[in-house]
């Protein structure tokens, strides 16, 4: 069985610089996830991945992205298409990305698929939590990780012991903690 990782890309603390991070939570929370994926919230690492992404077969990135389209468009860059990708600064982490899987290019180590599932940023203002037009996006987002995996194999079994939006309250929760 193929080994598949997921990770979220992003700073929860930079409004939806955090997109990716909030795209793979809403994920774990909408399906059961199967033994052979594994979620990651990979933050704003980039080097720190070298490891996991070495030991997959399939890479899948959830991001925020800056393209030129309008706020809230949904993208997706796959195999052939990344190193023109990255001819152009499109993402935050582009740089810790982009050397990541050069790095695994010369190790001759890269995942046999790679797929970059982006939103492109309303507002990256140091604020918790997504804009209303990021959230608004969120769910097409997590739609289009659904169909990412799919192509790759992956049958996703929906949840029914929680919802959409479950991360947020638990945002809210932590942050009433740590202000008390």
């Amino acid at each position: 069985m193929k080994k598949i990782l997921v990770i979220g890309m992003g700073n929860v603390l930079m409004q939806d610089e955090g997109v990716g991070v909030r795209a793979v939570e809403e994920l774990e929370n909408r399906y059961l996830i199967p033994d052979n994926v594994t979620i990651m919230d990979g933050g704003t690492t980039g080097m720190e991945l070298f490891e996991p992404i070495r030991s997959c077969d399939r890479l899948v990135v959830a991001d925020a992205i800056n393209t030129g389209a309008p706020y809230g468009s949904l993208v997706r860059i796959a195999n052939e298409e990344i190193p023109s990708f990255f001819q152009t600064k499109l993402s935050n982490h582009q740089l810790g990305l982009s050397d990541l899987l050069a790095l695994l290019t010369l190790k001759d180590a890269v995942p046999e698929h790679v797929a970059i599932i982006g939103m492109v940023p309303h507002s990256l203002e140091n604020k918790l939590g997504l804009t209303s037009e990021a959230e608004a996006g969120l769910v097409a987002m997590v739609d289009m990780l659904v169909a990412e995996l799919s192509e790759l194999g992956v049958v996703l079994e929906q949840r029914s012991d929680r919802g959409i939006g479950h991360w947020r309250k638990e945002a809210e929760l932590e942050v009433a903690d740590v202000c008390v």
